[in-house]
């Protein structure tokens, strides 16, 4: 499997709807301004998150100046301990000169080790801080993100984002910073203090330094592409692993097993080749600038041995010429890897900037709008709704409906009618096409969101249990219920009793997703939790499918208690829900073809007639 290296550009890029159709001679250029837009994105991120720490930077940036500084004073004072504390022996001056020199190397060294400690654990709880945030950000803003986003990001990329990425910035934060402000700080310090200390020597040294830079640069271009693609790769290796354990019911039911390992291998191998890509740039790089320092010390060796020989320079000057560039040419070996941390950290940066710049397509009102006085009451109306997933195919072409308060309503119709559609509207994971839908006369556009969630639940088919007991899922639905509330909101339900029967009762922990219940307990927890919750409109998708026949009739019985004086749409092929209805509404391709009661429907020998007859057939 193959990924494109040119990244298509982000949704809120300018060009973004030019992309397909671009002649080939224009990519290079649409892509290296795709490339400014997400670079310019991901320094606004970083400076945003590195924006509260300004002082203790500040702050940062002085420790490693004079850790740096005290580090280049050490080659300067051995020059000066060789040149003018050991001369003097032969004119019985005494060896002060030379104690003093190795006394303020000492001082030197105890400096640099005080500093850089400071240094590291400054900068360690600085990284922490703003990796803090940024888990906090990304998780925050995911969950704000609108069903739309994460019906279309795989749960593999979202633990991507959260996990591999958010690594990979703090490495940087923990390691490659400090490579970086040693590296600079030392080969700029280097550099001047060869020249201070002898000018035709220190150009001699300096030679290598167009070479090394355009090294340098031919390594940056290569690494920037190597470690995108090995982002690429892992991010595609987690999202096939997650996908797959999510799954392994249906693989192991329809013997996936083979083909998804035949998958998983060549995206490993795809992961270990750009791994080794990165290896093999990074081990060039390295053996490269060690290959250049070593010719540039020898270089200086031959030419200021000879200086000496004849008297232009001192041997204590030459000496520091040789500490000086070892300390030149070591950071720049760790350059390589700092790369390595960089490009690995600004390609997931890229990312989570793209996903936190992410706008929900349900956003939040500016200015919400209050619901009438005393709360919710239930009304719902559809006025001109059009609705389309995709732009050409409108799954609802135009829908006037009004559901007065306290009405229970049942949606039948074949699959694709546009039922589930019209109840995510109501819930508004959606918003309208076109039209308006409202809520008590207000359009559930400028409801806040906890308004809303409070005043319209849906209970699915497939109901999630987190991990926890069975008491923290029911009251999911209203946390600061009492264990009283969530025992009456069992036992309204006909719950109460298979929980009472579980081990711990109340306090039995549901597994992961629920797994250590069956389907049809797992239905009446989230029932409770519905009830619980006390909305003013309830929503039935599906919801008594994975019921059994005798948890069907509990729940059938407690429907009517749920279902009282509150407004409820059931979208249901289980026609035994369906008849507990004050109203039914028959669809079709995303228009109601039949609405009334039950019983006057079924006089009328329409469609819902041809399905409850049905239906009786099938229980015969």
């Amino acid at each position: 499997m193959t990924t494109t290296t040119t990244p298509p550009p982000p949704q809120n890029a300018p060009g973004a709807t030019s992309w397909r159709g671009v002649a080939s001679e224009d990519q290079d250029e649409l892509s290296e301004k795709v490339s400014v837009l997400l670079r310019a994105r991901s320094r606004r991120l970083l400076g945003n998150l590195l924006r509260p720490y300004r002082k203790k930077i500040a702050l940062l940036i002085a420790i490693i100046v004079v850790s740096n500084a005290a580090g280049l004073s050490i080659p300067f004072l051995v020059s000066v301990g060789i040149d003018s504390g050991i001369p003097p022996l032969r004119q019985g001056s005494g060896p002060a000169v030379l104690l003093t020199v190795v006394g303020v190397i000492l001082a030197a060294a105890v400096t640099q080790a005080i500093t850089r400690q400071a240094f590291l654990r400054l900068s360690g709880r600085i990284g922490q801080g703003v990796l803090l945030e940024l888990r906090r950000r990304v998780f925050d803003h995911f969950q704000r993100l609108s069903l739309s986003f994460h019906e279309q990001y795989t749960s593999g990329r979202v633990i991507s984002r959260l996990t591999s990425d958010i690594e990979a910035i703090a490495e940087l934060l923990q390691s490659g910073f400090d490579a970086l402000v040693k590296a600079v700080l030392t080969m700029a310090g280097t550099a001047v203090l060869l020249l201070v200390l002898d000018v035709h020597l220190g150009l001699v040294a300096l030679v290598p330094l167009p070479f090394l830079l355009l090294f340098t640069k031919w390594f940056r271009r290569q690494s920037a592409i190597v470690y995108r693609r090995t982002r690429e790769t892992v991010a595609l290796v987690i999202v096939h692993f997650v996908e797959s354990m999510t799954g392994i019911r249906a693989v192991q039911a329809f013997r996936r097993e083979p083909r998804n390992q035949e998958i998983f291998e060549q995206l490993n191998d795809d992961f270990r080749g750009a791994n080794a890509r990165s290896m093999q740039l990074g081990a060039t790089f390295m053996t490269g600038i060690k290959l250049i320092g070593n010719l540039t010390i020898g270089g200086v060796l031959l030419y200021g041995g000879w200086l000496a020989l004849h008297g232009d320079v001192k041997v204590g000057v030459l000496a520091a010429f040789l500490l000086y560039l070892r300390q030149f040419y070591e950071p720049m070996q760790e350059v390589s890897q700092f790369y390595n941390t960089l490009q690995s950290a600004g390609a997931a940066l890229e990312k989570l900037s793209g996903v936190l710049e992410e706008e929900p397509s349900v956003p939040e009102p500016r200015e919400p709008a209050a619901l009438p006085p005393g709360g919710a009451r239930g009304k719902v109306h559809f006025e001109a709704v059009r609705f389309a997933y995709v732009e050409e195919m409108p799954i609802l072409p135009r829908l006037d409906l009004t559901i007065p308060a306290g009405q229970s309503v049942a949606l039948v119709g074949a699959t694709g009618a546009g039922k589930t559609t019209l109840a995510k509207l109501i819930s508004r994971f959606y918003d309208p096409t076109e039209g308006r839908v409202l809520l008590d006369g207000v359009d559930l556009r400028t409801l806040d969101e906890p308004t809303l969630r409070q005043a319209v639940v849906m209970v699915t088919q497939e109901n999630f249990l987190f991990s926890g007991t069975v008491a923290d899922n029911i009251r999911f639905g209203s946390p600061d219920a009492t264990d009283r509330q969530v025992r009456e909101a069992a036992k309204a339900i006909g719950a109460h009793e298979f929980i009472a029967s579980l081990p711990d009762g109340y306090d039995t922990e549901v597994g992961k997703r629920g797994g250590r219940m069956s389907a049809g307990q797992r239905q009446l927890v989230a029932f409770a939790r519905a009830f619980l919750a006390d909305p003013a409109v309830l929503i039935l998708d599906e919801a008594t499918s994975s019921l059994d026949v005798p948890s069907e009739r509990l729940v059938q019985r407690a429907l009517r208690t749920i279902l009282s004086d509150r407004t409820a749409l059931i979208i249901a092929h289980r026609l035994s829900t369906v008849e507990i209805a004050d109203r039914v509404l028959v669809m079709e391709r995303g228009e109601v073809v039949e609405d009334g009661s039950p019983a006057r429907l079924i006089a009328a020998s329409g469609r819902y007639a041809g399905l409850h007859q049905a239906w009786l057939d099938s229980l015969s």
